[in-house]
């Protein structure tokens, strides 16, 4: 009776101590706290550098955009000859300087010449030169193509800032998954790898009993039984570890796109539930509403809306008339600094439908667009409020359940201390001990649970905020 309760009095002190502190090591460990870990992720992750060239082709596209107003050099050059006959030599050049407002100036020199050479394009010796502008006075005035494109460009420019928080915050989602669910199954190990040894012991315990004949030998196929479901359990506990290692090795990369690897020394923060509010950035959401019009989501939306209006104010600019006046002061290179009014060529052109139905019918397929996005814009707002309530409102609920959990636990702890001197005094048996220890294990385990799900309660709450920085 001696050794048996020195060999209980060894078990209870085991498992008191892994129950109090279930994340407590064996040997010293290195700690890879998840604020640590998501700086790696933000940093160095091949997506999350992928998000940020969303800026860089969107400044790219502004580039391209604002090259519809770069000055052009136009040079047409023609020339015949046939047994000995120049038939004509035709030089067009021209340098032309696009304006915001669709006016354009142009400056040009031709000099033409030969036998066979048609009359309007007749110019004096040394060339003719001339220097005029162009007006749209209907369509183009005031949007056209070129300006529409720029303004989109740098409407794009803040789209793709939101479309970068947005894409980086869905890797760093991904990430916290992995480790919350790194560390749930680190513990799972720890608890199982405790009540293994537990269970050693107990077995060797109660064959010393029944070799000294003080127990039925009954007793070492139910110690055995249980010694085999909890080897069994850490097996697989095990199992569920390494590939949870090697899915957070998927997160974690060096420059140059070096991926890195768990190693074995490394394990989860140990006090992470009272530092991932703050990690997240979810703790002053809790105590304050948040305001939306930063949300990247709706700033995503407003800036498809932005561009839908440019592009609606584009269609109904084709509505107007196309009225072009071109104006040209020609002169011989010589006679610049004599201005005469005579000497000038002017153009109009003009361009009306009749029905407009090709034009009306562009518009309001532009303005059923706008519409669409504001209808889906409001439906966003509502949809995010909702879920940033409903989130704040079980991170409340799962705080609750931890305490309510932990007393759970408490109370297991005791009813097994009770069955463990009842056995003592001989008025229990090893069933009931290990049905109270079963009771115990599976508590502990919904505890892990629980916390797993206020981990990735509060991470759900930072992907809808979508606050990456």
């Amino acid at each position: 009776m001696k050794q048996l309760l020195i060999v209980f009095l060894l078990f209870r002190f085991v498992v008191q101590a892994q129950i109090e502190n279930p994340n407590i090591a064996t040997k010293v460990n290195i700690e890879f706290t998840y604020n640590e870990y998501l700086g790696y992720v933000k940093k160095f992750h091949p997506l999350v550098k992928n998000a940020n060239l969303e800026i860089n082709k969107a400044q790219a596209n502004l580039m391209m955009a604002r090259g519809g107003f770069d000055p052009k050099i136009e040079v047409d050059f023609s020339q015949k000859k046939f047994k000995d006959k120049e038939y004509y030599s035709i030089l067009n050049s021209s340098f032309k300087i696009p304006t915001w407002y669709g006016i354009e100036i142009k400056a040009g020199f031709d000099n033409n010449e030969g036998i066979y050479l048609n009359p309007e394009n007749t110019t004096p010796n040394q060339g003719l030169t001339s220097l005029g502008i162009s007006v749209p006075l209907g369509q183009g005035l005031f949007i056209n193509q070129r300006m529409a494109d720029v303004r989109k460009a740098k409407i794009q420019l803040q789209w793709s800032q939101a479309e970068r928080k947005l894409e980086a915050i869905a890797v760093l989602y991904d990430a916290s998954l992995a480790y919350f669910n790194w560390k749930k199954n680190f513990n799972e190990v720890k608890l199982y790898q405790e009540y293994y040894k537990n269970a050693q012991i107990r077995f060797k315990g109660i064959q010393t009993l029944i070799q000294q004949g003080d127990k039925p030998a009954i007793d070492s196929i139910e110690a055995g039984i249980i010694v085999r479901n909890r080897q069994l359990n850490l097996e697989d506990s095990q199992l569920k570890l390494a590939k949870a290692k090697l899915e957070l090795s998927n997160f974690l990369w060096l420059e140059n796109n070096i991926p890195l690897e768990i190693s074995e020394e490394l394990v989860p923060e140990i006090n992470l539930e009272f530092t991932i509010q703050e990690s997240l950035k979810t703790n002053d959401l809790l105590q304050q509403d948040f305001s939306l019009k930063s949300h990247p989501k709706i700033n995503a939306l407003q800036s498809k809306i932005d561009i839908l209006n440019v592009e609606k104010k584009l269609k109904a600019n084709l509505l107007l008339p196309k009225i072009d006046v071109g104006y040209s002061y020609l002169s011989e290179p010589r006679y610049f600094d004599n201005y005469q009014f005579q000497d000038y060529k002017i153009g109009l052109d003009f361009y009306f439908p009749l029905f407009l139905r090709k034009e009306r019918g562009n518009l309001k397929l532009a303005q059923f667009k706008v519409q669409e996005t504001e209808f889906a814009l409001d439906l966003e707002k509502v949809q995010l409020t909702n879920k940033i309530n409903a989130q704040k409102l079980e991170i409340a609920s799962l705080i609750k359940q931890k305490e309510l959990i932990k007393a759970l636990v408490k109370d297991n702890i005791t009813m097994l201390n009770s069955e463990e001197r009842l056995f003592t005094f001989g008025e229990s048996s090893l069933f009931l001990i290990n049905t109270r220890e079963n009771n115990l294990v599976n508590a502990q385990l919904s505890q892990i649970a629980l916390e797993n799900r206020f981990y990735i309660s509060n991470s759900e709450l930072f992907k809808i905020m979508a606050n990456p920085d």
